[in-house]
């Protein structure tokens, strides 16, 4: 992602409180999540295309998704089964989180991440920050929201590549599957491990604001990145990566 762009109201969905309705300039600036997480913005040659994701299939067959674009992407506005599972937990099932404390590394062993987590807030313009591209090997943790393990959806962003460095922290991200784990240490000495539901692709001006954003009943984690095709005249990649992780039990 050449810049983090995830703009977001602050208490976006902390310890599951209502999400505060966001204003039309905030909406958009939230859909531009990872305009900037690609690195720089100047290149002579395009960079190397990191994986996409591809359409899950669970123990009972296919899940049900959204209609797929000649891209991968898929339309933001229809979650997918697993998402829908996220945002709606079932009633007999209580995950208890954990209390807040600040992540301190991010573990993904099937992608090989294993990378300190740095924490962000917001720009001026309103506009989620991202990790400086001199340190494109580190995650970011936007800390307005909740922390890892905490009930609600924490946000960690982090860079796809970099012009001077290359392939960046999560430059494999979409090469995540349905059952992988991602652990998330704490300063707290406690660590959240969460099971992957699904990785999806979407355009940036189609990002699901709420989806990630917004409020959760229980402890759940989005990742994000940039992917998709590269636009050597915008300097930047076409779509968003997310990843979507519940807390295993």
């Amino acid at each position: 992602m050449t810049s983090a762009d995830t703009t977001a109201t602050p208490a976006g969905g902390r310890r599951g409180r209502p999400w505060r309705a966001a204003g039309t300039a905030v909406v958009v600036l939230l859909a531009m999540v990872g305009a900037g997480m690609i690195g720089a913005s100047v290149r002579t040659v395009p960079p190397p295309r990191p994986p996409q994701p591809l359409a899950q299939a669970g123990p009972g067959g296919p899940t049900t998704t959204a209609p797929a674009a000649v891209d991968g992407t898929q339309s933001a506005d229809q979650p997918s089964a697993a998402e829908e599972a996220t945002a709606a937990p079932h009633p007999d099932i209580a995950l208890v989180g954990l209390g807040r404390s600040n992540p301190t590394t991010i573990s993904i062993p099937r992608i090989g991440v294993n990378a300190e987590i740095m924490s962000l807030g917001t720009n001026p313009d309103g506009t989620v920050q991202v990790p400086p591209l001199d340190q494109a090997q580190r995650a970011g943790w936007y800390s307005p929201g909740a922390s890892p393990g905490e009930v609600g959806n924490a946000v960690i962003v982090g860079h796809v590549d970099s012009a001077k460095l290359g392939p960046a922290v999560f430059f494999n991200l979409g090469s995540l599957r349905r059952g992988d784990t991602i652990t998330v240490a704490r300063e707290d000495g406690s660590q959240a491990t969460f099971t992957v539901n699904e990785v999806k692709s979407y355009p940036k001006s189609a990002f699901p604001t709420e989806l990630v954003y917004g409020p959760s009943d229980k402890p759940s984690l989005r990742v994000v990145t940039c992917g998709g095709v590269f636009d050597s005249s915008a300097g930047s990649y076409l779509n968003n990566i997310i990843v979507f992780a519940t807390m295993a039990a």
